[in-house]
């Protein structure tokens, strides 16, 4: 059984929107930023779709080296979304299922359908988790660290 209660948000996260919170985890692991190299095995849309993010999210500062596998995932799924999205579009989202008379016994879905709604649930939550939504981004302030003099957990500590 998994743990109860929403997942911890990683305290760069925290950083990102300007939390106050104390109990951030002093030993959580701090990953190096930067670019992880694209997947050589990727689908021609996941290609297209990492090409388009990694810079989008090495520019917002959420980016870090180890993140290419979460990011290969998010990408796999953008891709296998796409080509279930084409197939839906070119065939719809039904088809017709005859007896030997020819009398219509029952309309089912495509299993396209299926595959892309679940890569849709997919996506929403690794949309969330890279900040990729309006929703998401709002709650990340990018602050420029350098000229950050004023560490408020040293604040509170001290006051």
């Amino acid at each position: 059984m998994g743990r109860r209660g929403p997942a911890p948000t990683p305290t760069d996260i925290l950083n990102l929107r300007g939390s106050w919170r104390a109990n951030v985890n002093p030993d959580e692991p701090q990953p190096t930023k930067g670019r992880p190299e694209r997947p050589e095995w990727l689908s021609e849309y996941a290609a297209a779709a990492w090409d388009q993010l990694v810079p989008e999210l090495e520019a917002m500062g959420v980016l870090t080296t180890i993140d290419g596998h979460a990011l290969a995932v998010l990408c796999q799924t953008w891709g296998r979304w796409r080509k279930a999205d084409e197939f839906i579009q070119k065939h719809g989202e039904t088809y017709t299922v005859r007896d030997e008379m020819g009398k219509v016994r029952l309309v089912k879905r495509f299993p396209q359908v299926a595959v892309a709604s679940d890569c849709v649930r997919t996506l929403n939550r690794f949309f969330q988790e890279f900040g990729l939504t309006p929703s998401a981004r709002s709650r990340i302030t990018v602050r420029d660290t350098q000229d950050d003099a004023f560490d408020k957990r040293s604040y509170l500590k001290l006051g």
